[in-house]
Parts: C-alpha cells; structure tokens; sequence
C-alpha cells in the first residue's frame, strides 16, 4: 500500500479545474508566474437517485471519499451495502451516485438528513442539537503502541503528502502500524474528507479492525473523532490544538486522543 500519487494539471491557458484533477495551475496576474493550487469543487453525494449530501472537497480517491463518507453517516453498515458508485460531471461539480440496497434506502428515507457541506465544519445543515448523537459508533479497541510510534509517524506525514508538496493547501489522513510505520494516505482540502477517503480505503481493503491508528495533519475536532470512532479506530493523533468537545467526544467513545505530535512533543488528551 502507498499514499496517494499526484497528478499535477500542466500550465495553460484554461484556468478552471478539470473534474478529474486535485490541483490547478495557474499564472498570477501582475508577474505572470505560475502557480499550483489545490482544487476544491462541490461534490454532490446521492443514494438511489435521492440526493443527500452537498461537500466541497477536492476530486481525488472520489471511491474511498464515498464510501468512507457513508459508513460514517450510517447510510450503511458494512463496505458491501454500497453496490455501486458512479461518478458523474455536474454544472459545477460533480455527483457522487451511490447504489445501495433497498432496506437501506428505506432506512435513510426514514432518517433524512440534509447537510450542506463545507471543508471545515462537517455538522452544517442538522435539523436539531437532537441529532448531533444520532448515530453512535460501536465500541473501539485502542492498539498498542510502540514508544516511538508517534514520532515515527509524524516524521514520515510529510512524504505522505505529494499533493500538498505541489500545493500547500491539503490536509492528509494517514494509516500507521502500531511500530508508527505509515501504511496509507489519503489527501484533501478538507480534513474531514481527508479521514473519510482513509476509512473508505481501509474498508475496501477489509483493513478495518486492524491494530494501528490515524494520524491528522490538522487539529482535533468533534467530528474527526466521531468519524475515527465510527470507523472503529481506537487512536487518532493530529498534529494541531484538540477542541473541548473532541476531547469529550473522545472519553465517551472511549478513543485514546493524542494532539501537538509533531517533533518529539506529543500530548495525550485523552
């Protein structure tokens, strides 16, 4: 397993992102300089034709995205519930169309929830505080780590992160052995997509489960500990500040949270 290749775009005269591309080169006005730019593009996420989700993120492991994304929201249970996924251009952007199983398409009729993304707050559009819990992830089995996992880890994000090198505006997810060996990336200019591209390629490779644990290239918020939880991973690291709430959200699913690793500093919160 390797982290994501990078498939720059080549300067040119058309300055709009291909649907297919992460990054977007670009000439700055005044010095005529190129420039790489990540791409972040609305991606709209339907199931059996009925639209559920509107995300900016940017168009890379679009499969995993989908996948990851569902698994976390509770659209399924299991990586085979989702039959299919057709990416499709958009006005716009693009559509994400997934195929799922009838009994689950009844389940989501039932529980409707309309969520207009954007790339840093992943509770936009909940009808209620209510249904801020609505979906619980099962219980989490936190690994054990070697003493200089983290460091390890942290060392090797930034090779992880090809994108990012060209760029400088993607967040990465990572996938680490318990020894801190980094196994897999995924990149985005949103971290929560980031982690949803990760667990959706840790499922496709029926690697949920395993010992290890994540590594965020971004702060600590509610929502990537609920998606790590809902994915059953039992430790997530970031590089950044935790919030109060994912420090909660952290001891009541019962997931080690680590913050600040980056260097030889690592702090545990919880």
């Amino acid at each position: 397993m390797t982290p994501s290749q990078a498939h720059a775009p080549q300067p040119g005269a058309d300055q709009s992102p291909a649907q297919d591309s992460p990054l977007l080169t670009l000439t700055l006005p005044g010095s005529g300089r190129a420039e790489t730019v990540a791409v972040e593009m609305a991606v709209a996420l339907t199931v059996n034709g009925i639209s559920q989700a509107v995300m900016l993120a940017t168009p890379q492991d679009l499969e995993d995205f989908a996948l990851g994304f569902a698994l976390a929201e509770g659209w399924i249970s299991h990586a085979d519930e989702l039959l299919d996924v057709e990416p499709l251009p958009r006005p716009g952007g693009l559509e994400l169309a997934l195929r799922v199983p009838a009994s689950r398409e009844q389940y989501l009729k039932a529980r409707r929830r309309q969520l207009a993304g954007r790339t840093g707050c992943g509770l936009c559009g909940l009808d209620s505080l209510a249904q801020l819990d609505a979906v619980q992830p099962g219980p989490v089995q936190r690994p054990t780590l070697a003493v200089d996992a983290l460091a390890r880890a942290a060392a090797a994000l930034a090779d992880a992160q090809p994108l990012n090198a060209q760029c400088g505006g993607l967040h990465a997810a990572a996938w680490c052995a318990p020894d801190g060996g980094l196994q897999l990336a995924r990149e985005d200019v949103g971290r929560h997509n980031a982690l949803d591209k990760l667990t959706g390629a840790l499922a496709r490779r029926r690697l949920q489960g395993r010992d290890g644990f994540v590594l965020m290239s971004s702060r600590a918020s509610h929502e990537l500990v609920h998606k790590a939880a809902m994915a059953g991973v039992g430790l997530l690291a970031c590089t950044s500040a935790p919030s109060s709430l994912a420090i909660a959200s952290a001891q009541r699913y019962g997931l080690q949270l680590w913050a600040f690793v980056r260097g030889d500093r690592a702090t545990r919160y919880a």
